[in-house]
C-alpha cells in the first residue's frame, strides 16, 4: 500500500482561512509535526492552547475523516525525502543552468504535491461519472483553458462526447440541454473564477453531475461541484512561476483521470486509441496494417 501523505501539504495551504483557534493548532502542529503525531486530540488540544473539538473541528475543515487521518498523513509526509527545497523563484541575470533547474524543481514538487493530496475516493467517483457520461462539457477560463482543452482531446480519442467552449455564452447554450447523464467539469485554480462559478450553477439547475478541479480548499467552486479533486497551492512568485505550476497541476490531474478512465475501460480504450491514431497515420499519408 503506498504512503498517505499531504497533512502538512494541506495545513500550509489552508492555515491562513482557518478560524482563529484552528489556525492555532496548525501552527503547532506545522511547527512541531513528529510530536504532533504522537499526542491524542486532547493533548495536542492542551499544547496548542485550544480544546481536543477544535481539533476535530480543524480536521473536518481540512477534509479529513479524523485525527488519525490527519496524523496518518503528517507522518506520510515525514517520510519524505529531506532534500526537497519546496518552490524557488529565478533571480534577476541568473544563470540558465539555474533557471532550468529551478523550473524543473519546481514543476516536480507541483507533481509530487498534488499526488499527495489527491483523493483516491474522489477520483473513483469521477471517473465512474465521465465513464457513464453522455457527454461531458469542459470549462475553464484564462490559464485553465489549457487543460480544458486537453481534457477535451483526450477524452475525444477514447469516443466520449467531450467538448470544451471557451465562449461563456456558447457555454452555457450547451449546458442548457443537458441533463442527468451528462457531466460538466470546472476548471479553475482559484476556484473563484466567476465564469465557472456561474456555468456550474447552471449544470446544477439542470441536474447535471459536476465535477472541479481546483487548488486545495473551499471555494465557490467546490462548494457548488459534486466531486472535487485538488490541485497544490502553487506558490504565486515575481515571474508567475506560480501560474506554470498551477497549469502543470491541472494537466497532471487531467492525465491521471484520463489513466484511471483508460484502466476501467482497457479494452475499448485501446481500441479507440488505435482508431484515432490510424486516422492521424491517414492524414499523413501513411497506412497502418492491422494484425
Amino acid at each position: 500500500m503506498s504512503h498517505i501523505k499531504g497533512g502538512l501539504i494541506v495545513l500550509k495551504e489552508m492555515i491562513h482561512s482557518l478560524p482563529p483557534s484552528e489556525k492555532k493548532i496548525a501552527k503547532y502542529i506545522l511547527e512541531n509535526p513528529k510530536e504532533a503525531i504522537l499526542l491524542t486530540s486532547m493533548t495536542l488540544g492542551e499544547k496548542s492552547e485550544t480544546s481536543s473539538a477544535a481539533v476535530m473541528r480543524l480536521c473536518k475543515s481540512l477534509g479529513f475523516s479524523g485525527f488519525q487521518e490527519l496524523k496518518i498523513r503528517v507522518a506520510g509526509d515525514l517520510q519524505s525525502d529531506p532534500e526537497d527545497v519546496g518552490y524557488r523563484d529565478i533571480e534577476p541575470n541568473e544563470s540558465y543552468s539555474n533557471i532550468i533547474e529551478k523550473v524543473t524543481s519546481n514543476t516536480i514538487q507541483t507533481i509530487k504535491e498534488t499526488a499527495d493530496i489527491t483523493s483516491v475516493s474522489e477520483m473513483k467517483n469521477a471517473v465512474k461519472a465521465l465513464i457513464n457520461a453522455k457527454s461531458i462539457v469542459f470549462i475553464g477560463f484564462g490559464a485553465s483553458t489549457i487543460a480544458a482543452q486537453d481534457a477535451e482531446q483526450k477524452f475525444t480519442r477514447i469516443d466520449k462526447n467531450a467538448v470544451f467552449y471557451p465562449d461563456i455564452h456558447l457555454a452555457a447554450t450547451a449546458i442548457a440541454t443537458k441533463g442527468k447523464e451528462d457531466v460538466v467539469v470546472g476548471i479553475s485554480f482559484s476556484g473563484h473564477t466567476e465564469e465557472v462559478v456561474k456555468l456550474l450553477k447552471l449544470a446544477k439547475s439542470k441536474q447535471v453531475k459536476t465535477i472541479s478541479i481546483t487548488k486545495y480548499g473551499h471555494s465557490p467552486v467546490t462548494n457548488i461541484a459534486d466531486i472535487n479533486l485538488y490541485t497544490s497551492t502553487s506558490k504565486e512568485a515575481t515571474f508567475r512561476s506560480g501560474a506554470t505550476s498551477s497549469r502543470i497541476a491541472q494537466l497532471h490531474i487531467i492525465d491521471i483521470l484520463f489513466m484511471c478512465l483508460a484502466s476501467e475501460d482497457y479494452e475499448d480504450t485501446i481500441k479507440y486509441l488505435d482508431e484515432t491514431r490510424e486516422a492521424i497515420s491517414f492524414l499523413n499519408g501513411k497506412t497502418t496494417k492491422k494484425n
